[in-house]
Formats: structure tokens, C-alpha cells, sequence
């Protein structure tokens, strides 16, 4: 069957139809949401503002608030206050006992972190929001019209409440949608842009800013930025596992074979959000101080096509892709939870041994998929800087975008093959990131 068939099957199944056009409603108000302006901001100030901060901080937290930030609107934070409180609990659940036992308690232990993750959410919206009303009030350009305590309250009221409220939208799809709800809302944020971006694209061949050669150039790359997402998405190692039979009475327990699959690229879009953020921070100092010559002169260094900033922001993203993939991926609790269900993997013994050979065979995974991130993340800032084509379709954008669309098909497709229905690909090929 085609695809085309699989899209009709969608709607065939009562459930699925349902959960796909509740996940399309709240899409929807999402949107409508960031139409929805912050009072006593002037809008076309702060745009003027934002385009001078392309390659900051800055302009980093602005492609993750679906260009809110930008816009000033109610959704300004967007949904990072809840990607950091997220990161910061599974980086607790590493190094603090008390998370790590959570974590081991099942749903009752994760039900608990989640809660933990809500009120750091809050917090952290909460500091945020005054940062960027101080911010705000001390940018020139008369952003503000009435500086003062009353502003920064309701901007602080006003930007805690709208990042709650797309927290609690994005919870509600992954419990009662389809995907997962904050990855989808990342996800609908930034391929809102692109329409303007094919937009302007055309306007420029049409005029002739731009030569129908660089256009080739920027989609053949895009199209080995996609493939090369899939194949890294999708690629993984894995190491068989052999469990023991078990008599209980009557009746034989165990003697399945299974297997590990161990990602190529376990930690996913993690690593380039990390060293984004590090290596972004001259250039915003940079931006934010513009008479401090040294400042100025790091901002210069830490910019594309610069060879310390090439050098460096790879370096970053190979070193976080591996500190990322330990802190979710333990290979002694792996080890650990093969030996009690007596299970063990041919040829190595069970116990620290185990350990050794995952950690081993996972480090050698981990690499080719720690550089294409790095490649994928670096090219695109060097296209528009040696090339000098306006790329709009950044690497970590396409990687985001790519990685949530395939989860999505894929738990699209289990409803299918649940239900008897051919999926999207043969045989129920189509394997999600996690």
C-alpha cells in the first residue's frame, strides 16, 4: 500500500482521528497565542533590535520561542524554561542520590520528577520573565514606553502565565494527542518561519540578489542535511542479549533473545543546545557592551568563519554529545538489570564485564554521530559567512524538525499496525529516535 493509503487509514480509526485533531487544536491555539501582544512593549522597536542579534543568545532562545520573543507576544518565553528545568532534573538524576532513586521507582517515581519539573518550570519563568523586563526597559530605542515597577510586574505576571499555560498545552497532547507535545510545539515554532523563508528566497532569485547556482547549492545541502538526519536518527548498534530459563513449578519463564539498540545519536538536538549556549556568550557581551574593545575583538573571535570558533564549538559539541549520552544511558545500571533477570550478552560475562563492553561499544557508537552534529551545526553558519548565501534553514532547525516528525509518524504508525492497518513503511520499518 502507498503512503497516500496510510494517510487515508489515519482517519479510519476513530481514535487515532480523534487524538490527530485534538493535537491540531491545540497547534492551533498555540499559534493564535502568539499573535496575542504584551502590553507596554513597542513591537516594531524590538524587531529593529532583534535583527541586529542574529548568532546570540539572543537570537537562540527566539528560534526555540517560535519567533515570540521577537514579536514580544504573551508566548515569549516559549517552552525553554521547561526544556531547562527538564535537562537540569535528568542532569540531577546523575549526580543526586535522592533523583537517581526516583528515577528507579517507576511511575510513581516519575510522576514525582515531573511534578519537581513543573515548579522548576515556574521558578524559572519566574526569574526569566524579570530579566527580561529589566532588559527590556534598559534597551534604547523607546522598546518600553513606561518604564517602571508596574511594567516589570505585569511582565513578569504575563510571561510566567503564558509559559505555564503552553507547559500545560504541551501535556495535554502527549496524553491525550499524538508525539510528543513539547517536542511538537518546538517543532510547529520554527517551521512557521519557513514559509517567509521560501517567501523571501523567492523574491531574491526573482530579483536577482541571489543566483539560481546558490539556490542549488542551498537545497542540495539541505537535502544531505536531511538524509544524513534520518540515517544518524535512525542508526543504531545492537548487542545481543540471551535471558536463562526459569522453572517455576510447571511452567518454563524466560530463554528470550532480545537485544540493546544503543542510538548513533543517543543524546539528539542536546550537545548543540549546550554549546550554542557557551558559545554564543562573547558574541552577546559583545552585542550588549559594543564600546569594550575586548569584548568586541571576542565577540569577532566566537563568529563564523572564524577558525577558533569552528574549532571550538565542535570541540563542545563532541565533548557534551558524550557527557550527555552517560548521564541517560548508565552502562552499569544496564549491567546491573541484565544480571538480576538473568540475562547476559554471548560471550561476555555478566557483572562488571557487561559494563565494560557496553561502555566500550557505546563510546564507538556515540562518535560518528557526535561529529555529524558538529557538521551539521557548523556548516550552515559557514555557508552564509564564505558563500555568502542567506541560509534560513539552519542545521540545528532541520535537526529538530526532522528528528520530531519522524517520532510523530512513528506513533502513527503503531496505531496503525495495531490495528491491522499497513503503516507508512513495509514491514513497520520505521523506527523512532528513542
Amino acid at each position: 500500500m502507498s503512503i497516500t493509503g496510510s494517510y487515508q487509514n489515519m482517519f479510519k480509526i476513530p481514535e487515532l482521528k480523534r487524538r490527530l485533531l485534538f493535537t491540531a487544536m491545540i497547534l492551533v491555539i498555540y499559534r493564535l497565542g502568539g499573535h496575542i501582544p504584551t502590553p507596554g512593549i513597542n513591537a516594531d522597536a524590538l524587531r529593529v533590535f532583534f535583527d541586529a542579534q542574529q548568532g546570540t543568545l539572543v537570537g537562540l532562545y527566539d528560534m526555540f520561542a517560535g519567533g515570540n520573543l521577537r514579536n514580544a507576544t504573551i508566548f515569549a518565553l516559549g517552552i525553554m524554561p521547561y526544556i531547562s528545568a527538564s535537562i537540569i532534573f535528568q542532569l540531577l538524576q546523575a549526580v543526586v542520590p535522592y533523583f537517581e532513586k526516583l528515577a528507579k521507582e517507576g511511575e510513581e517515581g516519575r510522576k514525582k520528577i515531573t511534578q519537581y519539573t513543573r515548579y522548576g518550570t515556574l521558578a524559572l519563568a519566574i526569574v526569566q520573565s524579570f530579566g527580561i523586563s529589566f532588559a527590556l526597559e534598559n534597551m534604547p530605542g523607546g522598546i518600553v514606553a513606561h518604564p517602571g515597577l508596574a511594567f516589570k510586574l505585569m511582565t513578569m505576571l504575563t510571561l510566567t502565565t503564558g509559559t505555564v499555560f503552553v507547559m500545560w498545552l504541551g501535556e495535554q497532547i502527549t496524553e491525550r494527542g499524538i508525539g510528543n507535545g513539547i517536542s511538537l510545539i518546538i517543532f510547529i515554532g520554527i517551521i512557521a518561519r519557513y514559509p517567509t523563508d521560501i517567501i523571501n528566497t523567492a523574491l531574491q532569485l526573482q530579483s536577482g540578489q541571489m543566483h539560481w547556482l546558490k539556490m542549488g547549492v542551498i537545497f542540495a545541502f539541505m537535502m544531505f542535511v536531511i538524509a544524513g538526519i534520518i540515517a544518524i536518527t535512525q542508526g543504531q548498534r545492537r548487542i545481543p542479549v540471551q535471558y536463562a530459563k526459569k522453572i517455576v513449578g510447571r511452567r518454563v519463564y524466560g530463554g528470550a533473545n532480545t537485544h540493546i539498540p544503543l542510538r548513533v545519536n543517543t543524546a539528539g538536538v542536546i550537545p548543540i543546545i549546550f554549546a550554542q549556549s557557551i558559545i554564543m556568550f562573547p558574541g552577546t557581551f559583545g552585542g550588549i557592551f559594543p564600546d569594550n574593545e575586548i569584548l568586541m575583538a571576542l565577540s569577532n573571535m566566537f563568529r563564523p568563519p572564524h577558525p577558533v570558533y569552528v574549532v571550538i564549538y565542535a570541540a563542545l559539541i563532541i565533548l557534551f554529545a558524550y557527557f550527555y549520552t552517560t548521564v541517560i544511558l548508565n552502562p552499569v545500571d544496564l549491567a546491573d538489570n541484565m544480571k538480576k533477570n538473568s540475562g547476559f550478552i554471548p560471550g561476555v560475562r555478566p557483572g562488571k564485564r557487561t559494563a565494560e563492553y557496553i561502555d566500550r561499544v557505546l563510546t564507538r557508537v556515540t562518535l560518528p554521530g557526535a561529529v555529524f552534529l558538529a557538521v551539521i551545526a557548523i556548516l550552515p553558519d559557514m555557508m552564509i559567512s564564505i558563500l555568502n548565501v542567506p541560509f534560513y534553514f539552519g542545521g540545528t532547525g532541520l535537526l529538530i524538525v526532522v528528528g520530531v516528525a519522524l517520532d510523530t509518524l512513528q506513533q502513527i504508525e503503531s496505531h496503525l499496525v495495531m490495528r491491522h492497518y499497513d503503516g507508512f513503511m513495509k514491514k513497520g520499518r520505521l523506527r523512532a529516535r528513542r
